[in-house]
C-alpha cells in the first residue's frame, strides 16, 4: 500500500462556524479527512490524540491567536503543516507567520477554488516528504540488509528461506545464536515483501521492564496507573498493518506469554485500564538464542504459544559453521567503517580471524573490524590491531616489517588440517565469484599479489582456465 493510498487528515481552527463550514466542504471534496475546532485550545487538546497533517487556522482567535497557537502545533508536530487565515493582511503578519514556521497564509473572504489550489500544494509538500522518508527508510533498511553477506552453503540456505516466506504472512521464529543477525534476517523478510513501506516494530523482549511489558506491547489508558497522564498506544498497535519482530521471546514471563497467545489468536489488543478492544492485523517474526522446545519441557515456555510462533523455524548458523564467510564479511565491514580507504589485511590477521571461534558471532567480527580500524596506526590491519581474544597468545610485533607473505605465521595445523582446506575453498570460491579476475581476488581475500600468485599455485586453482583473466 503507497501513501498515496492514505487520507490526508485536515483539521480546521476558527471561531467562526460559517467559514469552518466552507474549509470542511473543500478539504471533503478533495478527498481529505476532515475535523474541526472553534479554539486553539480546543485544537490543542484534539492534537493530543489525533494527529492532522494540515492545518487551517485562523489568526485573529479568542484567547490564543493563531501567532500563539502555530509554535505550540510545531513543538508537538514537527511535519505538520500549517496555513493562517487572516482577515487583516499584512506583509509584517504574514513574515512573522512564515518565520513561524507556517507553510502559507490566505486572506479573507477567500474564493474556492483559492483554498482549493493551497491545500493541494499543501498535500503536495507531506506527500513529498512522506515519500523521502519513506524512501530514506528503504535504502536504510536495504543497507543493513547488505549485512546478510556470505556465499557458504549455509547463508544461502538462509536467503533462499527469506525468499520464499516474503511474500507470506505465515509467523516464523528465527533460532540462532546471540550476534548471527537474527534482527537483519526479519528485515529482509519484511522489506522485501508486499507490506515493506508498512511499519516494521522491533520489540526487545529481554531489554523491557517486566513491570511495563503489558504497557508497552498493548498500550494504555490515561490513568491506567501513576504517571499515565495520557493514552499511548502500544507497539502492537503501532505496527498496524505491518510486522512486529519479538526478539528474545523466551525471556517473556509466563504471565505475559498467556497475554501474548491471546492476541495472537483474537487478533485484538486491551490496553491497560480499559475495557475496549482494539483489533490489530500484524504478521509475528519471533527470534530466540534458547532451546525453546528445551524450555517447554522445563515448564518455562507455553507449549500452545511455542506451537502458534514456530509455524515455520529458520536457523541461522554460527559463524565458526560458515568461516568461509569470514573474509567477505571483514572487507564487508571495512567498506563501512572505513569507506573510501583501502585497507589491506595482512595474511596473519586474517589466519587468526579464520581460525577464532566468535562466540559472539557476526556482531563480534564487527566490533573486533571497528576497533581495528579506530585503533590501527596505519592502512593495514595487522595481529596487534586485533582484540586479544582474537590474537591469542600471537602477537608478532614484526608483521608489520614485512607486509609480503614470506614472514607469515608458522602453520600450526597439518597440510590434511580444515583450515587448510578452508583456505582452498575460500581461495577458489571467490576467484570463481571474479571470474578470474585477480585484482578483485586480491581485495576480497586481503592479501598481497605474491600470496594469492603462491596459493593459485599451490592448490591449483584457475592457473589453466582464467590464465588470461583479471590483472
Amino acid at each position: 500500500m503507497s501513501s498515496s493510498q492514505l487520507k490526508v487528515r485536515l483539521l480546521i481552527v476558527d471561531d467562526h462556524q460559517s467559514i469552518r463550514k466552507l474549509c470542511l466542504t473543500v478539504g471533503s471534496s478533495l478527498g481529505f479527512q476532515c475535523t474541526e475546532a472553534e479554539s486553539a485550545q480546543a485544537a490543542l487538546t484534539q492534537l493530543e490524540t489525533d494527529a492532522p497533517d494540515i492545518i487551517l487556522a485562523d489568526l485573529m482567535m479568542p484567547n490564543m491567536s493563531g501567532l500563539e497557537f502555530l509554535p505550540r502545533v510545531k513543538q508537538l508536530l514537527p511535519r505538520c503543516e500549517v496555513a493562517i487565515m487572516t482577515g487583516h493582511a499584512s506583509i509584517e503578519t504574514a513574515v512573522q507567520a512564515m518565520r513561524l514556521g507556517a507553510y502559507d497564509y490566505i486572506t479573507k473572504p477567500f474564493r474556492v477554488d483559492e483554498l482549493k489550489l493551497l491545500l493541494q500544494r499543501m498535500e503536495e509538500k507531506i506527500r513529498l516528504i512522506a515519500e523521502n522518508q519513506f524512501l530514506r527508510e528503504r535504502v536504510n533498511a536495504d543497507m543493513e540488509l547488505n549485512g546478510i553477506v556470505g556465499s557458504s552453503s549455509k547463508i544461502q540456505d538462509v536467503l533462499r528461506m527469506v525468499a520464499r516466506l516474503k511474500d507470506t504472512r505465515t509467523p516464523v521464529l528465527i533460532t540462532g545464536e546471540s550476534g548471527t543477525g537474527k534482527e537483519l534476517v526479519a528485515l529482509a523478510i519484511h522489506y522485501r515483501g508486499p507490506v515493506a513501506n508498512r511499519p516494521f516494530v522491533a520489540v526487545d523482549c529481554g531489554a523491557l521492564v517486566p513491570t511495563l511489558i503489558e504497557s508497552e506491547l498493548f498500550g494504555y489508558e490515561k490513568g491506567a496507573f501513576t504517571g499515565a497522564l495520557k493514552s499511548k498506544e502500544g507497539l502492537f498497535q503501532s505496527a498496524h498493518g505491518g510486522t512486529i519482530f519479538l526478539d528474545e521471546i523466551g525471556e517473556l514471563s509466563l504471565e505475559m506469554q498467556a497475554k501474548l497467545l491471546r492476541v495472537l489468536q483474537e487478533k485484538e489488543v486491551r490496553p491497560v485500564g480499559s475495557n475496549q478492544k482494539i483489533k490489530v492485523d500484524v504478521r509475528i517474526l519471533a527470534a530466540t538464542n534458547r532451546d525453546l522446545e528445551v524450555a517447554c519441557r522445563e515448564g518455562k515456555f507455553r507449549k500452545d504459544l511455542y506451537f502458534r510462533l514456530n509455524v515455520v523455524t529458520l536457523h541461522l548458523p554460527a559463524l565458526r559453521e560458515r568461516r568461509s564467510d569470514i573474509p567477505p564479511l571483514v572487507h564487508y565491514f571495512l567498506d563501512k567503517f572505513a569507506p573510501g580507504r583501502v585497507v589491506e589485511v595482512f595474511p596473519a590477521a586474517m589466519k587468526l580471524m579464520l581460525q577464532y571461534d566468535w562466540p559472539g558471532n557476526v556482531r563480534e567480527l564487527e566490533n573486533c573490524i571497528e576497533r581495528a580500524i579506530a585503533l590501527g596506526s596505519g592502512d593495514g590491519i595487522l595481529v596487534r590491531d586485533l582484540p586479544p581474544s582474537v590474537a591469542g597468545h600471537q602477537l608478532f610485533s614484526h608483521d608489520h616489517e614485512f607486509p609480503e607473505p614470506q614472514m607469515e605465521m608458522p602453520k600450526p595445523f597439518s597440510p590434511e588440517s580444515d583450515l587448510e582446506e578452508l583456505e582452498r575453498n575460500t581461495i577458489k570460491r571467490v576467484f570463481d565469484q571474479v571470474k578470474g579476475d585477480k585484482a578483485q581476488a586480491l581485495k576480497m581475500l586481503g592479501i598481497s599479489r605474491a600470496t594469492l600468485y603462491r596459493k593459485l599455485k599451490r592448490y591449483n586453482i584457475g592457473l589453466e582456465k582464467h590464465a588470461s583473466a583479471g590483472s
